[in-house]
This record gives C-alpha cells, structure tokens and sequence, in this order.
C-alpha cells in the first residue's frame, strides 16, 4: 500500500494561487487529493485550480481572505458541501514584512497579524471544528526559521510565525484525542515569484548579486524549491506519518543548526 496516497482525501491550501501553496495544491492533487484552493487573489487561483485539472488532478478554487471568519467559514462550508468532509489543512497564506522594531509602524504591525496570525487562527477554527465532527484530520502549518532563532529586520514577521509556532503546540495538545494532528513546516528562504518581486523593488540592476547573497545565507549554499516544501508538507498529511503531532520541521539548507 502506497503510504503517501491521498486518493478520496480533501485538502484545503490557502494562499495556493502561486509559491509555496501552488507548489502543495499540484502534488497533493497528483497524489490523489481533491485540492480545495482558497486564494485571495481569484485569478491567480483559477489559474492554479484550471492547471491541476487540466493535468488530471481535482480542484477548485474559492476566492477567500483568510482574516475574514465569515469568508473563511463560507468556503469551508462550501467545501464540505461539495466534498463531504475535509481531511486536511495546509494554513501557507501570509505576508511578509522587513524591519525592526524601530522601523515597523503600528499599521505594519497590524497588517501582518491580520494575515499570518488571525488568518491562521480563522482557518484552524473552522478546520478544526470540521474535521472534529468528521472524526479526524490532519494540519500542516507554514511556520518559518524565523520562528526558532532570530532574523535580522524581520521583527513583525517573526512575532507572526512565533505564534504560528505556538498555535501548533496548542492545537495537537489539544485534540490528540480527537484524532486530528497537527504539525508545522519552518522553511529558510524558498525561491518564490514572491522573492523575485522583492529583488526588482528593491535592488533595481543588483538583483543576482542580491540573490546570490541571499542563497549563501543556508549553509547548503541555496534557496529551497517550493516544490521541495511541498514533498514534506505531502509527507505530515499522509499515513506515513501517523504517529508525528506537535512537531516544528526545519526546512532550511542547515541555517538553524549550523549557522
């Protein structure tokens, strides 16, 4: 038997419409998976959910702003009507901020919770009230290296994926015996359309010297692939790994440990 099949499984991804999420919609859903986008930015989840079926996979895409409870418990409401239930998580949107304390202004501060902190608290709600009536589940959530050791200006960013962290704990510790897991993803840098536009904004004409410094901050020498992000998210909702819960995984070519 095939350990990392998800044939009959439902999944929702947030934040699916490019990167990272994009990179877990496409494997999940050639695994076997139907893939549940929910994407702020419609387009940009059509494109992903029409790409997946046009490969043969199952999707679609519910256009949703995850700070929103009301949207969030739409579209998960819609999910179970259309799939019966939802047997897996994956909580990826967020934003990303650059500054410390000193330079993140109140509205900074407020943006990215809004998005990392209470869009993740939205989606683990309704999720976990799901998949409780359903009897199980399993959550992947994308945490971040910034969640375990400190990063240079990305204080409002960290104190995000800090409470990412923390949720995890809470959520395993908390329904372990409702038989839903829950476990966390920490990448280091993942070269993402998202990365690219940052180095266009603000490095005009320098941007490979700039991502070349950015690689050589992992000890392995590069940025992660989305793709390889996706591999290990595939690995924590699967059967294979029926007895992890309430674990941080790094993702990070050796920066926690080695650096």
């Amino acid at each position: 038997m095939d350990l990392l099949d998800l044939g009959g499984k439902t999944a929702v991804i947030t934040g699916a419409g490019s990167g990272i999420g994009r990179a877990i919609a496409v494997l999940f859903a050639g695994r076997g998976a139907h893939a549940a986008l929910f994407e702020l930015d419609a387009g940009k989840g059509d494109e992903s959910a029409r790409a997946i079926r046009e490969a043969g996979g199952s999707a679609t895409c519910h256009a949703c702003d995850v700070a929103e409870m009301s949207q969030v418990r739409r579209c998960f409401d819609a999910v179970c009507a259309e799939q019966g239930r939802i047997d897996l998580l994956v909580n990826n949107a967020g934003i990303a901020h650059v500054g410390g304390v000193l330079d993140t202004s109140e509205a900074d501060f407020e943006r990215v919770y809004r998005v990392n902190v209470k869009g993740v608290f939205n989606c683990l709600k309704a999720g976990v009230e799901k998949m409780a009536a359903a009897g199980g589940g399993v959550i992947v959530n994308l945490a971040s290296i910034a969640s375990l050791v400190g990063v240079k200006d990305r204080f409002a960013y960290s104190m995000s994926k800090g409470a990412v962290l923390t949720m995890t704990y809470s959520v395993a510790v908390d329904y372990a015996g409702q038989n839903i897991r829950c476990n966390c993803i920490c990448p280091a840098r993942v070269h993402t359309p998202f990365v690219d536009g940052f180095l266009r904004d603000n490095y005009p004409g320098r941007e490979q010297e700039m991502f070349d410094e950015l690689s050589k901050y992992q000890p392995i020498g590069r940025m992660g692939t989305p793709e390889e992000v996706a591999a290990l998210a595939l690995y924590l909702c699967s059967d294979q790994a029926g007895f992890i819960t309430g674990c941080a995984y790094p993702i990070d070519g050796g920066v926690v440990h080695l650096t």
